[in-house]
């Protein structure tokens, strides 16, 4: 992702407020009262936003509902205008903020082309030269020339995209619009994304898949509330989102690292020790409700504990001890596995394999065993250990979660790329 020291995206101390009224004729009654009575409660969509964006960076917007990601981008668009603060955009910008705003469904498909790209401020001479293009990416054949009105969903959103991302705009702004379309389609929207990142075209999107965030992103903001909440490195600020989320969801619960004492037992939440041990990473990110605990691991690869590094397709088995401070009805013990930069290898637990597991009670201790064959390429991955509670809705509530618990060097064989191991033989025939 080449990127340069250029800022194409300036934002300083921006807000945007709402007048809500109770009942439409409120706002006649505010505007004709000789007092000046108010008759609307303000909603605060954001508030102090500050940040910079640097030209070919790939910044993702991450944050729940509500907090203010849409109305954001839809100023930096300039569809909407701020209550106050500064705004400063250099270069072309085009927004896919709800897949087909501001197409006419009278118009046909070309004439919706023109139509949302004038909106960006792109010239017609410019659209001209990009209309073939736009017409092969979206693939709707004739019905390019005839009325929205009468397309199918897949041909709507298929033009929609093709329409922005054809014009090839300096900034591109996306909210929520990557996954669109069949999953062919959705293929060939990634690979165009990846080609815009080669280009240098700077690129802001909002995305709730987090591996999205953590793969294909520089830098990421975290909004909650109209407010920057955390802004940095992808894993960083993916992390702090999801604790967030897990602590929105568990009111009164704090994170395992800052609790203390629970009634009647004595908890003692510093980082586990493992100085011992070559594969644990200091680094871990760690959270939960802290009714049980995590309290050690052992690892062994083709019998061998703890190795150097660990050989392509070796056989693993990894034990976690877990000590309970309260009882537990339905736990859930779940491992994945990561590559370097936050891409989910594979991931299991006793849920989605379906295993009955037993209840336990405070003060109870039990071991989990993962057996498995390590068939992945040659690099460095991270384990993550978890334990959850089933909360019988299809939810899993976190009780000890371990990001990136161990740190595994993978090595030997053939020089060959990717993740996984296929087992490949490659011959020529005749």
């Amino acid at each position: 992702m080449p990127m340069s020291s250029e800022t194409v995206i300036t934002v300083e101390n921006l807000e945007k407020s709402y007048r809500l009224y109770s009942r439409p004729f409120d706002r006649v009654r505010e505007a004709f009262s000789l007092s000046r009575h108010s008759f609307h409660t303000n909603f605060q969509a954001l508030s102090g936003i500050s940040f910079e964006i640097k030209k070919g960076e790939t910044v993702g917007l991450i944050g729940p509902n509500g907090s203010g990601k849409s109305t954001l981008l839809e100023i930096l668009c300039g569809t909407l205008t701020p209550t106050r603060g500064t705004v400063k955009v250099e270069g072309k910008i085009g927004g896919l903020l709800e897949l087909g705003a501001g197409f006419n469904p009278e118009f046909t498909g070309r004439e919706n082309v023109y139509l949302n790209g004038s909106i960006f401020g792109f010239s017609r001479e410019v659209i001209d030269n990009k209309i073939d293009d736009i017409e092969t990416f979206a693939d709707i054949g004739d019905f390019v020339d005839r009325p929205v009105k009468t397309y199918s969903s897949g041909m709507y959103v298929r033009l929609a995209f093709a329409a922005m991302i054809g014009l090839d705009p300096d900034i591109l702004v996306i909210d929520e619009a990557l996954a669109v379309g069949d999953v062919r389609f959705q293929r060939k929207c990634y690979r165009h994304f990846q080609a815009l990142q080669s280009a240098g075209t700077t690129i802001l999107f909002v995305s709730h898949a987090v591996d999205l965030i953590r793969t294909h992103c520089n830098r990421a903001i975290q909004l909650d509330q109209g407010k920057i909440v955390s802004i940095g490195l992808p894993k960083k600020v993916v992390q702090a989102y999801l604790e967030s989320m897990f602590l929105k969801g568990n009111p009164g619960v704090a994170a395992v690292n800052e609790l203390n004492v629970v009634p009647g037992e004595s908890r003692k939440t510093e980082k586990t020790p493992h100085v011992v041990q070559r594969s644990y990473n200091p680094d871990e990110h760690r959270w939960g409700d802290g009714r049980a605990k995590i309290v050690s691991y052992s690892i062994t690869a083709d019998g061998v504990e703890e190795p150097l590094v660990y050989a392509r397709g070796a056989s693993v088995e990894l034990r976690m001890q877990v000590h309970f401070f309260e009882s537990l009805g339905s736990p859930i013990y779940g491992l994945t596995i990561r590559t370097l930069d936050g891409v989910s290898v594979f991931g299991a637990n006793t849920r989605s394999r379906h295993l009955v597991v037993k209840s336990l009670c405070a003060g109870d201790e039990t071991e989990i065993v993962f057996k498995f064959q390590l068939n992945v390429l040659p690099g460095d991955y991270f384990i993550s250990l978890g334990i959850a509670d089933d909360d019988q809705q299809n939810d899993q509530v976190a009780v000890d979660r371990r990001y990136d618990m161990l740190h595994l060097t993978v090595k030997g064989g053939p020089d060959d790329f990717g993740f996984a191991e296929m087992h490949m033989i490659i011959s020529e025939s005749g």
